[in-house]
């Protein structure tokens, strides 16, 4: 028997709306709770059967998660503004409880990720350096827009220094306007003050991580990009692919097309109409847009391996502006595999990535195709060699042996991956070594020799 309930939450800061349905999608149950964590557990601790739960994103929204997980089977956090059937008809607190549980039920609701608790601290830190920063940036603004009001020019960043504030001041007349002046030099040394403090703490925060240290060895990223990549992301692996994470940094192109299919001799077929780029998507987090442009502004003017990039793609005839993009892009996803595979930053592993060029292209799989039939034809010369009257069974004995051997060793190099990248290298060159002084013992000229004497 099936004793699986939705339970959707209407949450608001005084009271929360929910409605229960059972395994058949009927209403089984509804009630107004208030909002706090003893009043929804009680609730909670008096349903039975597997309980999944749902409710949107919002001020609460963290702070529920975290109460909820531990006491249900599932908890989902849903995107509001990717649930339209609650708009439609009328609206209360009721009925929007019970839309999110017809939601629940049909599995239409879109999930908004929520990491595990162990990074709250991480994230709360990354949140205040994020809004102090916004906060300076607005002072600053007004400063500038202050003195540009008076017509005076104030072009550069002389005007925020404390050790030209008074020249700068002496510049104003009027009273009123001399003493505003003041109260945002005074609100700007202030917030200048405590974002250099959260600063300190969120990058002690961040050296906790072990990702920290992997992300900080590709150009750009530098120890603050780091940290709050590790703070806004949380977890490479919710990410399947790198358009994934182009997506939530707002870095996918958004295209549109209509009438993609056409009846030609009585067959379906794709028409060649062309597919309109809309620029790119407008729902993602901007802070990491922010951090990706950022890191491709300053790699595309310092010297190193995505300066080139940057410049191949601008030598070819694109626009500025597109290969910052494409070079943001790039940095994303090689951040995402730097950090979901633990790996180090290295650009000569990244060849067919860097390649600006179609010869350059073409040279990287010419060299790769020239080792690939290099180590495929000695192998089988050699294992042919050992049994010249018997190829064929020695040959299909070697494929047999080789396949027996690929399980265990993927295990046991998934194993040694785990506790560090670099073991898996050395066991293999040491494993190397191995087998090529055991080739040069057992070659078949060698035996011959052996057993002639």
């Amino acid at each position: 028997m099936n004793d699986r309930k939705y339970i959707g939450l209407d949450v608001h800061q005084a009271t929360i709306s929910v409605a229960v349905l059972d395994s058949a999608g009927k209403l089984v149950m509804e009630a107004i709770l208030e909002t706090k964590a003893e009043t929804i557990l009680q609730f909670i601790h008096g349903l039975r059967g597997s309980l999944h739960a749902t409710f949107e994103e919002g001020t609460c929204a963290a702070w529920l998660h975290d109460l909820l997980k531990p006491h249900v089977a599932h908890v989902l956090v849903c995107d509001p503004r990717k649930n339209a059937l609650i708009k439609v008809g009328n609206k209360s607190d009721r009925i929007d409880a019970r839309k999110l549980a017809d939601l629940l039920y049909l599995d239409k609701l879109h999930p908004v990720f929520h990491g595990e608790a162990g990074n709250r601290a991480l994230k709360e830190l990354a949140r205040s350096y994020l809004t102090l920063t916004r906060d300076t940036t607005r002072v600053m603004n007004r400063l500038k827009a202050l003195y540009r009001s008076w017509a005076i020019p104030c072009a550069g960043q002389r005007v925020y220094a404390p050790r030209y504030r008074s020249e700068w001041l002496a510049k104003i007349t009027p009273a009123g306007v001399h003493r505003r002046a003041e109260i945002y030099y005074q609100q700007l040394d202030a917030l200048r003050s405590l974002r250099e403090q959260v600063r300190r703490d969120l990058l002690a925060e961040g050296r906790k991580h072990k990702a920290m240290n992997l992300l900080r060895r590709i150009p750009s990223i530098g120890p603050i990009r780091a940290v709050l990549l590790i703070a806004l992301m949380q977890t490479p692996h919710r990410f399947r692919t790198k358009r994934q994470l182009w997506a939530y940094c707002g870095l996918a192109l958004k295209t549109s097309t209509s009438g993609e299919y056409q009846i030609v001799e009585g067959r379906l077929r794709r028409s060649r109409k062309f597919l309109a780029i809309r620029g790119l998507n407008t729902n993602h987090n901007h802070d990491l847009k922010n951090i990706f442009k950022g890191a491709a502004t300053r790699a595309a003017a310092v010297p190193g391996p995505f300066q080139d990039f940057h410049a191949g793609l601008v030598a070819r005839g694109m626009k500025p502006t597109m290969a910052r993009l494409t070079l943001a892009r790039k940095i994303a996803a090689i951040t995402l595999i730097v950090w979901k595979k633990g790996v180090d930053f290295d650009a000569e592993h990244l060849g067919f990535a860097f390649a600006t060029t179609k010869w350059q292209i073409i040279l990287l799989f010419v060299i790769y195709g020239v080792f690939y039939s290099i180590d495929e034809a000695q192998s089988k010369a050699f294992i042919a060699d050992i049994e010249p009257e018997r190829r064929a069974s020695t040959m299909g004995a070697h494929n047999f042996v080789t396949g027996v051997i690929y399980l265990p060793a993927s295990l046991i190099a998934g194993a040694l991956w785990a506790v560090h990248p670099y073991i898996v290298f050395i066991l293999a060159a040491l494993l190397s070594l191995v087998a090529i002084n055991a080739f040069m013992f057992l070659r078949p000229e060698r035996q011959q020799e052996s057993g002639t004497t």
